[in-house]
């Protein structure tokens, strides 16, 4: 019995890490609305498939620094949609170019439609730049980003982050909401502030031929639609 009792306990937490490695599982997400995360890295998506695979929302990548546009952005925003999934955009931000420059970028790329998600910037690196010098003051760009974006789409964008980086760079931005990346484990962040947590970084969905990351909302359906519904429509 005990032999028998031990050999069930290995296969549960067998079953447990495979399926934590598989992207279909990860300890205290369950209870949050899921959705994902996309880039030109995840090649062409079959979209109407992702969204029979327990997915409710997605994060598409739009743009990167002052002037590079993510090849795959129109195909999988329109696609996306045509699924039924709620999505939004995201900003690859660069410490290159100054933060109007890239709010600018992420105007003429990003349709203002009605029912999106609120943009999102993703400040979580803090490597060299290969043309220009780095800017000195991270929260000063972050914040000329934001509130051009929040002036031309009639909502605040959200912050896409680290704890570490956050602790680092950006404790000076009280008063945001924000998307923070903490694998595997709930995070240990200010409870009021967070909206979205990515929990896995290497997860698998059907409709997609390779890794993708995985995210969870902090609240039901009826708190995504919610929030899906502060945007503004074109006028």
């Amino acid at each position: 019995m005990i032999r028998w009792a031990i050999a069930s306990a290995c296969a549960l937490l067998a079953l447990a890490l495979v399926a934590m490695a598989g992207g279909w599982w990860t300890p205290w997400a369950g209870r949050y609305t899921h959705g994902v995360d996309v880039s030109w890295h995840q090649g062409a998506i079959d979209w109407r498939t992702l969204a029979t695979d327990d997915v409710a929302f997605a994060y598409i990548k739009a743009t990167e620094g002052a002037d590079h546009v993510d090849p795959r952005f129109a195909f999988n925003w329109r696609e996306a949609a045509a699924a039924g999934l709620y999505r939004g955009a995201y900003h690859f931000f660069t410490l290159c170019q100054p933060g109007a420059r890239q709010a600018a970028n992420f105007i003429a790329v990003v349709p203002r439609e009605a029912g999106a998600l609120p943009a999102a910037v993703d400040l979580e690196h803090m490597g060299p730049c290969q043309r220009g010098p780095t800017m000195t003051d991270v929260v000063a760009e972050a914040r000329i980003f934001m509130d051009r974006v929040e002036a031309h789409y009639g909502v605040r964008p959200i912050i896409y982050t680290t704890r570490e980086f956050h602790d680092a760079h950006l404790g000076q931005l009280q008063g945001e909401r924000f998307w923070i990346r903490s694998l595997g484990v709930e995070p240990r962040f200010r409870e009021s502030d967070w909206i979205i947590w990515q929990h896995h970084n290497r997860g698998y969905k059907r409709g997609v031929s390779g890794p993708i990351d995985l995210n969870a909302f902090r609240g039901d359906a009826a708190a995504l639609a919610a929030f899906a519904s502060t945007s503004r429509p074109t006028t």
